[in-house]
């Protein structure tokens, strides 16, 4: 078994909108406010949705991240045995806010964070973007986890 997890995407979904409008609540009511677990300050309002597949031994992470300026404004880092990406995505209109009726895209900081095994390096990962998928790979990320059947001793 692998220790790359993804939760739920329809139920993820739900509670990042929850958040997203529990936070902007607050952020209205109070002004800016600092996540009490990474110290940032909460501007983010785009989760980018992600996919983990297994591909042999490999381990693929596709990130949706249309509209980013990738060498710019994304990072993957390997950091105490976790693959985090982080970035923003920027609103190059934000001065022309007003003349807009409808508004859906999210733009701002991003951070997805997913364990690796003990054994995966920085040599093991890479990463391309195209059509605005960031796709990770993690090399042998899988490897040594076929399960093994033990056999029971009936007395």
């Amino acid at each position: 078994m692998s220790n790359l997890m993804l939760r739920n995407r329809p139920v993820l979904d739900m509670a990042l909108d929850i958040d997203r409008w529990f936070n902007g609540w607050l952020r209205d009511l109070f002004g800016p406010m600092r996540d009490q677990v990474t110290g940032d300050w909460w501007t983010a309002e785009f989760t980018p949705a992600a996919e983990v597949v297994r591909d042999g031994d490999d381990a693929v992470i596709r990130l949706e991240l249309p509209g980013v300026d990738i060498k710019r404004d994304v990072n993957v880092e390997l950091e105490d045995g976790r693959l985090v990406i982080h970035g923003e995505r920027r609103d190059e209109h934000e001065e022309n806010r007003d003349g807009r009726y409808l508004r859906e895209l999210r733009y701002g900081s991003f951070r997805r964070s997913f364990a690796l095994p003990a054994n995966v390096t920085k040599d093991d990962i890479s990463a391309t973007y195209e059509a605005g998928v960031l796709t990770v790979r993690v090399a042998g990320a899988h490897a040594g986890t076929e399960r093994e059947r033990i056999a029971i001793e009936a007395k």
